[in-house]
């Protein structure tokens, strides 16, 4: 479905997958759960699922002949932590707006982690007093124009690379090399779990397993507490991408995401949220983060117990990433 995209390689190769034998067993054996580690697909910064969506959009900002990557994201940010390092790699300049969406006061929180990692490799990163909201938004359309009127070409990279025309190919291929691993390991997951924001992780991968009838057992698990919204942008981001592949129509139902684990707010978690992390890092020594994957993990453990995926489904946690925020929570997990 992508052979005629260009793809500029920012990632070591197909992620592994691993069985995750002892949460599998702590959750009564009944489902086998394994994990795709998006976390560990590249030396860039960390790495994660961003990097996969921007390796189909790189090509056309090399095409445009910007010189400045403008993007827009939390102040832990994982999305802007690697637009920084791409940026980096290209030899590009590269502006961030740091929105303040999460409320959390962490002493810290602004000067370790993501945000730090994005100065470090040299982006200019610019502190802007405006709450969440998964749209466009006003200050990075204002950066945008700053750039301009520097007498720079800007490329514009919304949050998430979500809203932009090709940010759903990555997954897409996420898809297409489940199924190669898949037929390596003599197996077929019955259900993908994957977190869910800017939707278009969660819509490229409804494109991508669309093609074998899967679609609708992508769960998403909604951690913006704003689900309308993102049930409505990952529809219209898996539209538009599986028009722009020749995949198959999309329909409403085939977009499933659940809101029960976003509480109370986006970027703040829950005890449950916060048991998840601690389970899952000492059962199998996988780290998650407070802001997505823990909600996801959380997600996924509530939904094994309450008997959600039949007994003897496999079930496939999608790890995007995101341990670096964790250093922004350093007081809430002082003593682990």
């Amino acid at each position: 479905m992508l052979s005629h995209f260009p793809r500029y390689p920012l990632t070591y190769g197909p992620t592994p997958i691993e069985h995750l034998s002892r949460l599998t067993k702590h959750l009564g054996g009944a489902v086998d759960i394994y994990a795709k580690r998006e976390d560990c697909n590249s030396g860039l910064a960390f790495g994660g699922n961003k990097l996969r969506k921007l390796e189909y959009i790189v090509p056309d900002a090399i095409a445009s002949n910007a010189d400045t990557l403008v993007s827009i994201g939390g102040v832990q940010s994982n999305h802007t932590r690697m637009v920084a390092a791409v940026a980096a790699k290209l030899g590009m300049k590269c502006l961030l707006i740091q929105e303040s969406w999460v409320p959390h006061e962490d002493a810290v929180y602004d000067r370790v982690g993501n945000i730090m990692l994005s100065r470090i490799m040299g982006a200019e990163t610019r502190l802007v007093d405006e709450g969440f909201d998964i749209g466009i938004r006003e200050s990075w359309k204002a950066a945008l124009e700053e750039v301009r009127a520097r007498g720079g070409k800007p490329y514009a990279i919304p949050a998430g690379a979500s809203v932009h025309r090709l940010g759903g190919l990555g997954y897409v291929g996420f898809a297409e090399e489940v199924r190669a691993q898949e037929a390596a390991m003599g197996l077929r997951f019955d259900y993908v779990v994957v977190c869910t924001v800017t939707g278009s992780t969660h819509a490229g991968m409804v494109v991508g397993f669309a093609a074998d009838g899967r679609a609708r057992n992508i769960i998403g698990i909604d951690a913006s507490c704003t689900l309308t919204q993102t049930r409505a942008q990952v529809l219209g981001i898996a539209r538009n991408t599986s028009a722009l592949v020749g995949g198959k129509d999309i329909a409403e139902d085939d977009i499933v995401l659940l809101g029960d684990y976003a509480y109370p707010v986006y970027g703040v978690p829950s005890q449950a949220t916060l048991e998840a992390i601690r389970l899952c890092a000492r059962l199998e020594g996988m780290i998650t983060d407070p802001v997505y994957e823990g909600k996801s993990m959380q997600g996924m453990i509530d939904l094994v117990r309450k008997g959600f995926f039949p007994p003897g489904s496999k079930v496939l946690y999608a790890h995007l990433g995101g341990a670096p925020a964790l250093n922004g929570y350093s007081y809430t997990f002082r003593n682990g």
